[in-house]
């Protein structure tokens, strides 16, 4: 049972990492040639850094999804940091 929660762990951990390069990514090679139209603060993939080093990748992931979905002119603004 233990060797399955450290296969567990690695996985998350490694999952977790590529998340994160990916917006890294996203961050240097592609964001830079549009304009900055993220309504809320820390930006949109600054956030999902943030949420997925705080709840890891599931549950990171999963408020990341939600925070872009609401990032359109009809929804909200302002100051929103990871929960």
């Amino acid at each position: 049972m233990q060797l399955l929660k450290t296969i567990f762990d690695a996985g998350k951990k490694a999952l977790k990492w590529f998340f994160i390069l990916l917006i890294r990514f996203y961050q240097g090679a592609i964001s830079p040639y549009f304009s900055p139209s993220c309504r809320y603060t820390p930006t949109c993939s600054q956030y999902g850094i943030d949420a997925i080093k705080k709840h890891g990748p599931f549950y990171g992931g999963w408020l990341t999804f939600k925070r872009i979905t609401s990032c359109h002119p009809w929804g909200g603004n302002g100051y929103d940091p990871v929960p």
